[in-house]
């Protein structure tokens, strides 16, 4: 398949497909079978013949609610990389992604009708050298509400904001803003018509996000049973990121020599990361699926992350929801649904049953059009 160079725009004529087999369109809500007639989904059978059949069980397009597109270890990329990272996504059935911060303008992408929908945050927001070097848009506490505000009419209607990193001056994790200052940003944010979410790892942090008016928590290592009642009563989504938290144990070796405070707490972390986990679910607190793909981790885990998310006590069939139609529903996008974009991954057996079924899609379907694998 030609891939489309960055800048190209137009769908080409899409076949007519029949899915053959269940269409999982949500919540104990299955279809038997369906029909892609002009990129759409429908269900009722079209006059139109059938181009090719697909025979398995078809879910909607996976959703990482957590990935850097445009993002490496050294900052901004060029945009072949970044379009690289996309299709890396893509192959692996994630086909919708919430960019949670990326120093690289990937607005190309919404050119190139083979890559994955993106829905961006802007840029990450930090203080000065309290976060990674060239990666976020790093300033003074007091234009954090007016910065919030530009990065909204940027994004996709997300900002992201750094709320904790490590202090070296304190040798251990620590808020960046404080609790006024933070709120008046959140409000700046939605006042421009954006939602914002929250990278925090610290304790700390979590009660003035929840208290700001946070719409989601990125991470939330450091939340506690009063945490989690609160953000299940308000509906406040966490992105757990499994696999990015399998990193805490080498943060903290690296750390522990100059910060031994910082080091222990990273340790207690990653101990009880699948503990933790589980806990945010059986408090109810809705749960999303995102990888941190981007910096240290490659692109494509989203179903290595699901299977973390299993892992740690979670019933398979609940995190399969939490990767498709309740993602959807949260960033605003249809699933499978009547006229639909047809966005979608066949597999040979059920992932509700073996979540591994994640890492193997017989087709991905985008768009009405099969692009891989």
């Amino acid at each position: 398949m030609s891939v489309a160079r960055p800048g190209d725009h137009g769908v080409g004529q899409v076949p007519t497909l029949r899915l053959e087999g269940p269409v999982i369109v949500g919540d104990d809500e299955v279809r038997d079978g369906a029909w892609v007639v002009g990129g759409a989904v429908t269900f009722d059978e079209p006059d139109a013949p059938v181009d090719q059949v697909l025979e398995g069980v078809t879910v909607p397009g996976l959703v990482d609610v957590h990935c850097h597109v445009g993002l490496d270890s050294g900052g901004a990329v060029e945009p072949e990389l970044a379009l690289k990272q996309a299709l890396v996504d893509r192959d692996a059935g994630t086909l919708l992604i919430r960019d949670a911060g990326s120093p690289t303008d990937t607005r190309f992408l919404d050119g190139v009708v083979e890559a994955p929908r993106l829905i961006r945050a802007g840029r990450f927001i930090a203080r000065p050298k309290r976060y990674l070097r060239y990666y976020a848009r790093e300033i003074e506490v007091d234009d954090l509400p007016r910065v919030m505000a530009e990065e909204a009419r940027k994004g996709d209607g997300w900002v992201k904001i750094i709320a904790d990193w490590i202090d070296r001056d304190a040798g251990d994790l620590a808020p960046l803003w404080p609790a006024e200052v933070l709120a008046e940003g959140i409000a700046a944010a939605h006042d421009a018509g954006a939602r914002v979410t929250a990278h925090t790892f610290a304790t700390e942090s979590i009660d003035p996000l929840l208290d700001g008016g946070i719409d989601c928590l990125e991470h939330g290592t450091g939340m506690t049973p009063a945490h989690m009642e609160r953000a299940a009563a308000e509906g406040i989504p966490v992105v757990p990121t499994m696999l990015q938290i399998d990193n805490f144990a080498g943060f903290a070796a690296q750390g522990r020599a100059r910060f031994p405070a910082y080091a222990t707490r990273m340790d207690a972390m990653y101990e009880r990361r699948a503990t933790h986990a589980r806990e945010l679910w059986e408090a109810g607190v809705p749960l999303l699926l995102g990888t941190d793909a981007g910096g240290t981790l490659g692109h494509g885990l989203l179903p290595l992350e699901a299977a973390a998310l299993v892992d740690a006590g979670i019933p398979a069939s609940d995190v399969v929801a939490m990767a498709t139609w309740r993602a959807r529903a949260f960033l605003g996008v249809p699933a499978l649904e009547e006229g639909a974009s047809a966005d979608l991954v066949v597999y040979a057996r059920d992932p509700r049953e073996d979540i591994t079924e994640l890492a193997r899609p017989q087709h991905v379907v985008l768009r009405g059009a099969r692009v891989a694998p």
